[in-house]
């Protein structure tokens, strides 16, 4: 069962370390190709934001949100590995910051291609938060397990 929860959880991060290699790989000066394709996302999320909410969200250089996205991914798929709630809340940050940015559906009409092809990647990262909720909620339940003392013995 033990080897079953390891190859579960390894299997389940690879999406993550395989990104996160990617976009470290691709990384340059300038952030890369994720830097580029991030920016315009950003930057309507953030005038998305200040539209509904009247908060203006700080100006980031794009490069620093890519190496971030790099760092949670990393840290928290290895942490992730030998069951730790830690890595498991740093994946779900990443995917809590960057899934509204990412998929930005909402931007888009129902009958448009782009629309149902970004309103399936971002239910499918639900369903990544989901099941890392599923896992922090689980984690968090069990009861821990304490070593056993040996008994003393009786010397007289």
């Amino acid at each position: 069962m033990a080897f079953m929860s390891f190859l579960g959880r390894v299997l389940f991060v690879s999406v993550f370390i395989l990104s996160a290699w990617q976009e470290y790989n691709e990384f340059g000066i300038d952030g890369g190709p994720a830097a580029k394709s991030l920016s315009p996302k950003f930057h309507t999320f953030s005038d998305h934001v200040t539209a509904q909410t009247g908060l203006q969200l700080p100006d980031v250089e794009i490069k620093y949100l890519v190496a971030a996205s790099i760092a949670l991914k990393a840290v928290g798929s290895l942490f992730f590995i030998f069951s730790s709630s830690l890595g498991a809340s740093l994946l779900l940050l990443h995917q809590a910051i960057f899934t509204p940015i990412l998929y930005d559906f909402y931007n888009y009409d129902v009958d448009k291609k782009e629309f149902t092809q970004l309103f399936v990647k971002f239910t499918q990262s639900l369903a990544l938060l989901g099941a890392l909720l599923f896992f922090i909620g689980m984690k968090n339940s069990m009861p821990r397990r304490h070593k056993k003392k040996a008994p003393k013995t009786k010397t007289q």
